[in-house]
């Protein structure tokens, strides 16, 4: 890469960094830091040093960048030819870090760097739905797995045949929400069946619902009244005696009708813990996407409905993956499959951030 092009790259990310007002933040924070009364509240200090850590490793992380560059151009214009082949590797590795940085613009929405709640559901389609379903939840905790992420079950149920009828669970890890963010929506499978003696080839649907996990600390109004709480047997295959006890629990919020069900845990209070959490997430994730539909709406603004969208489709007997949100097309299935979903999630990304235009829907059939 050209060291003009990475200078005025590393101009471009300067607005979309807001490298300014991340400073001005850092000084704010500054003698709330420093003030020794803070600590006697350990979760605001909590919030308060990982903002300042947040915003403190994108300003830092610029301007080393920066400073590199303006270094890398002043030898650029000293040497001749073959000494500037020698800084190929120094360009390459600035490169990088401008990837890095540009991919810290792509998780700068709110509450990008909380855990992830996901939940899949097969769509029509019986036995072959549900085992697309048991596909895609292998192929997020194989995702998890890579980047280091934990996963804690909250509640899965198995299919009537094969496959599961409903999983979800939490991903905790850096900017977890963020990234999985952009795997919301109606994902597509077509490939020859395994359940047909003939190989027919079947086309499977399942959703993916992706929120926030939110802590007491983001006010959501929960009337106890407005509540029933169900104990229920646990179920399921086997696995642990998951199965064994009267530890299920299922939280149903009356004037919504939203219910939560968690029967992972032996304790039946950790599953009323667990099912009260992701019910405060649900009611939060409604009122933000109210919020964000009239702010749309104020604006004249028509933007795409994700949830109940196709957004990709993965055609196993074809060899490939294809977004079609932003085309991003894959020919290796079996990887991505497998949880590699980086390009994927990085072009989706770009995508929620307009910065990416909407493929033309279709597929290479």
């Amino acid at each position: 890469m050209e060291l003009e092009t990475l200078r005025h790259r590393l101009d471009t990310l300067r607005g979309y960094l807001d490298i300014a007002g991340k400073e001005a933040r850092l000084k704010e924070l500054e003698p709330l830091l420093n003030d020794p009364h803070l600590w006697s509240d350990a979760e605001k200090a909590r919030r308060i040093s990982q903002e300042a850590a947040r915003l403190r490793k994108a300003v830092e992380g610029y301007r080393r960048l920066e400073s590199d560059l303006q270094g890398l151009l002043e030898l650029w214009a000293e040497m001749g030819a073959e000494g500037r082949a020698e800084l190929a590797p120094e360009l390459e590795r600035a490169g990088q870090e401008l990837e890095e940085l540009y991919h810290q613009t792509l998780l700068s929405f709110p509450y990008a760097e909380n855990p992830a709640i996901v939940t899949i559901k097969p769509g029509a389609g019986g036995t072959e739905a549900c085992d697309w379903a048991q596909m895609l939840y292998r192929m997020y905790t194989r995702f998890a797995e890579r980047k280091g992420f934990s996963v804690e079950l909250v509640d899965l149920e198995p299919g009537p045949e094969a496959g599961i009828d409903h999983a979800q669970f939490i991903v905790r890890g850096e900017n977890a929400y963020g990234l999985l963010s952009a795997e919301a929506g109606v994902h597509r499978l077509v490939r020859p069946s395994p359940f047909n003696a003939q190989g027919k080839r079947q086309t499977s649907f399942a959703a993916v619902e992706v929120m926030p996990e939110v802590d007491d600390t983001v006010e959501v109004q929960i009337n106890p009244e407005d509540l029933r709480i169900e104990v229920m047997r646990s179920q399921g295959k086997g696995g642990q005696g998951v199965n064994t006890t009267d530890s299920a629990v299922r939280v149903v919020h009356l004037p919504t009708g939203l219910q939560v069900k968690c029967q992972i845990t032996r304790s039946q209070q950790k599953n009323k813990e667990l099912a009260l959490s992701i019910l405060r997430s649900k009611l939060f994730e409604i009122e933000f996407r109210k919020k964000q539909e009239e702010l749309a709406r104020l604006r004249g603004e028509v933007r795409p409905i994700e949830w109940g969208s196709q957004i990709r489709s993965y055609v196993l007997d074809k060899q490939y993956v294809k977004d079609h949100r932003t085309g991003e097309l894959r020919h290796d299935p079996e990887n991505v499959l497998d949880g590699d979903l980086e390009s994927l999630i990085w072009a989706g990304l770009e995508w929620k951030a307009g910065r990416r235009e909407t493929a033309a829907v279709g597929d290479e059939e």
